[in-house]
């Protein structure tokens, strides 16, 4: 018995130490892998208090949001891509309940609209289309989890044969995604979402 809980106490140990080195998230869950069941578990509710995947997910996001903006098809599909990573990486045991059942209730919308905004690199008019319905799922996954940054929803009424489109900024200055260099100044912030933390 003495004999285990030295053994765990060492991987505990070991564990804390892998996730302050400078390793990637990657390395520390590669170290995480070789320690006790416990000393994992409590690894990874660390790595995911400093890094918040939900934040990658956000951050990805945004970056599809700003290739958007760009007019910029491959971009906005790379960004996509990542959006479909990020949301693997997610440590699930770490959301409350409410936080879960919203993350549970959208991120398969949010994998499928990413990914066919990753598909389709080339039409840019179908990755808005998908954009819209993805900042629907993101808004609220947002509100619900709350974000490293402040955040400003966004909205555009000339969307969609005027019937407008939201959207997700971290600036307050109107860069609007839905016309890109067309009208880029159409639209206005509805909501300011502060940062948590």
């Amino acid at each position: 018995m003495k004999t285990f809980l030295l053994l765990v106490f060492l991987s505990v140990s070991l564990g804390f130490v892998a996730c302050s080195s400078n390793n990637s998230s990657q390395e520390s869950s590669a170290t995480n892998t070789e320690t006790t069941p416990q000393a994992s578990k409590t690894d990874n509710s660390d790595v995911q208090k400093s890094s918040g995947t939900i934040n990658d997910v956000v951050s990805n996001y945004l970056s599809l949001k700003n290739a958007l903006t760009n007019d910029n098809g491959n971009e906005a599909a790379s960004a996509a891509k990542e959006i479909g990573e990020s949301l693997t990486k997610v440590d699930e045991s770490s959301l409350t309940p409410e936080q879960k059942k919203m993350y549970d209730d959208v991120k398969d919308d949010i994998k499928e609209h990413a990914e066919h905004i990753g598909a389709n690199g080339s039409d840019i008019k179908h990755q808005r289309e998908h954009f819209d319905l993805l900042s629907i799922d993101m808004i609220d996954l947002v509100k619900a989890t709350g974000s490293s940054q402040t955040l400003y929803k966004d909205f555009c009424p000339m969307y969609n044969n005027k019937k407008g489109a939201s959207w997700l900024s971290e600036t307050k200055e109107i860069k609007n995604p839905y016309y890109g260099k067309e009208m880029p100044k159409c639209g206005l912030v509805k909501e300011e979402i502060k940062a948590k933390g």
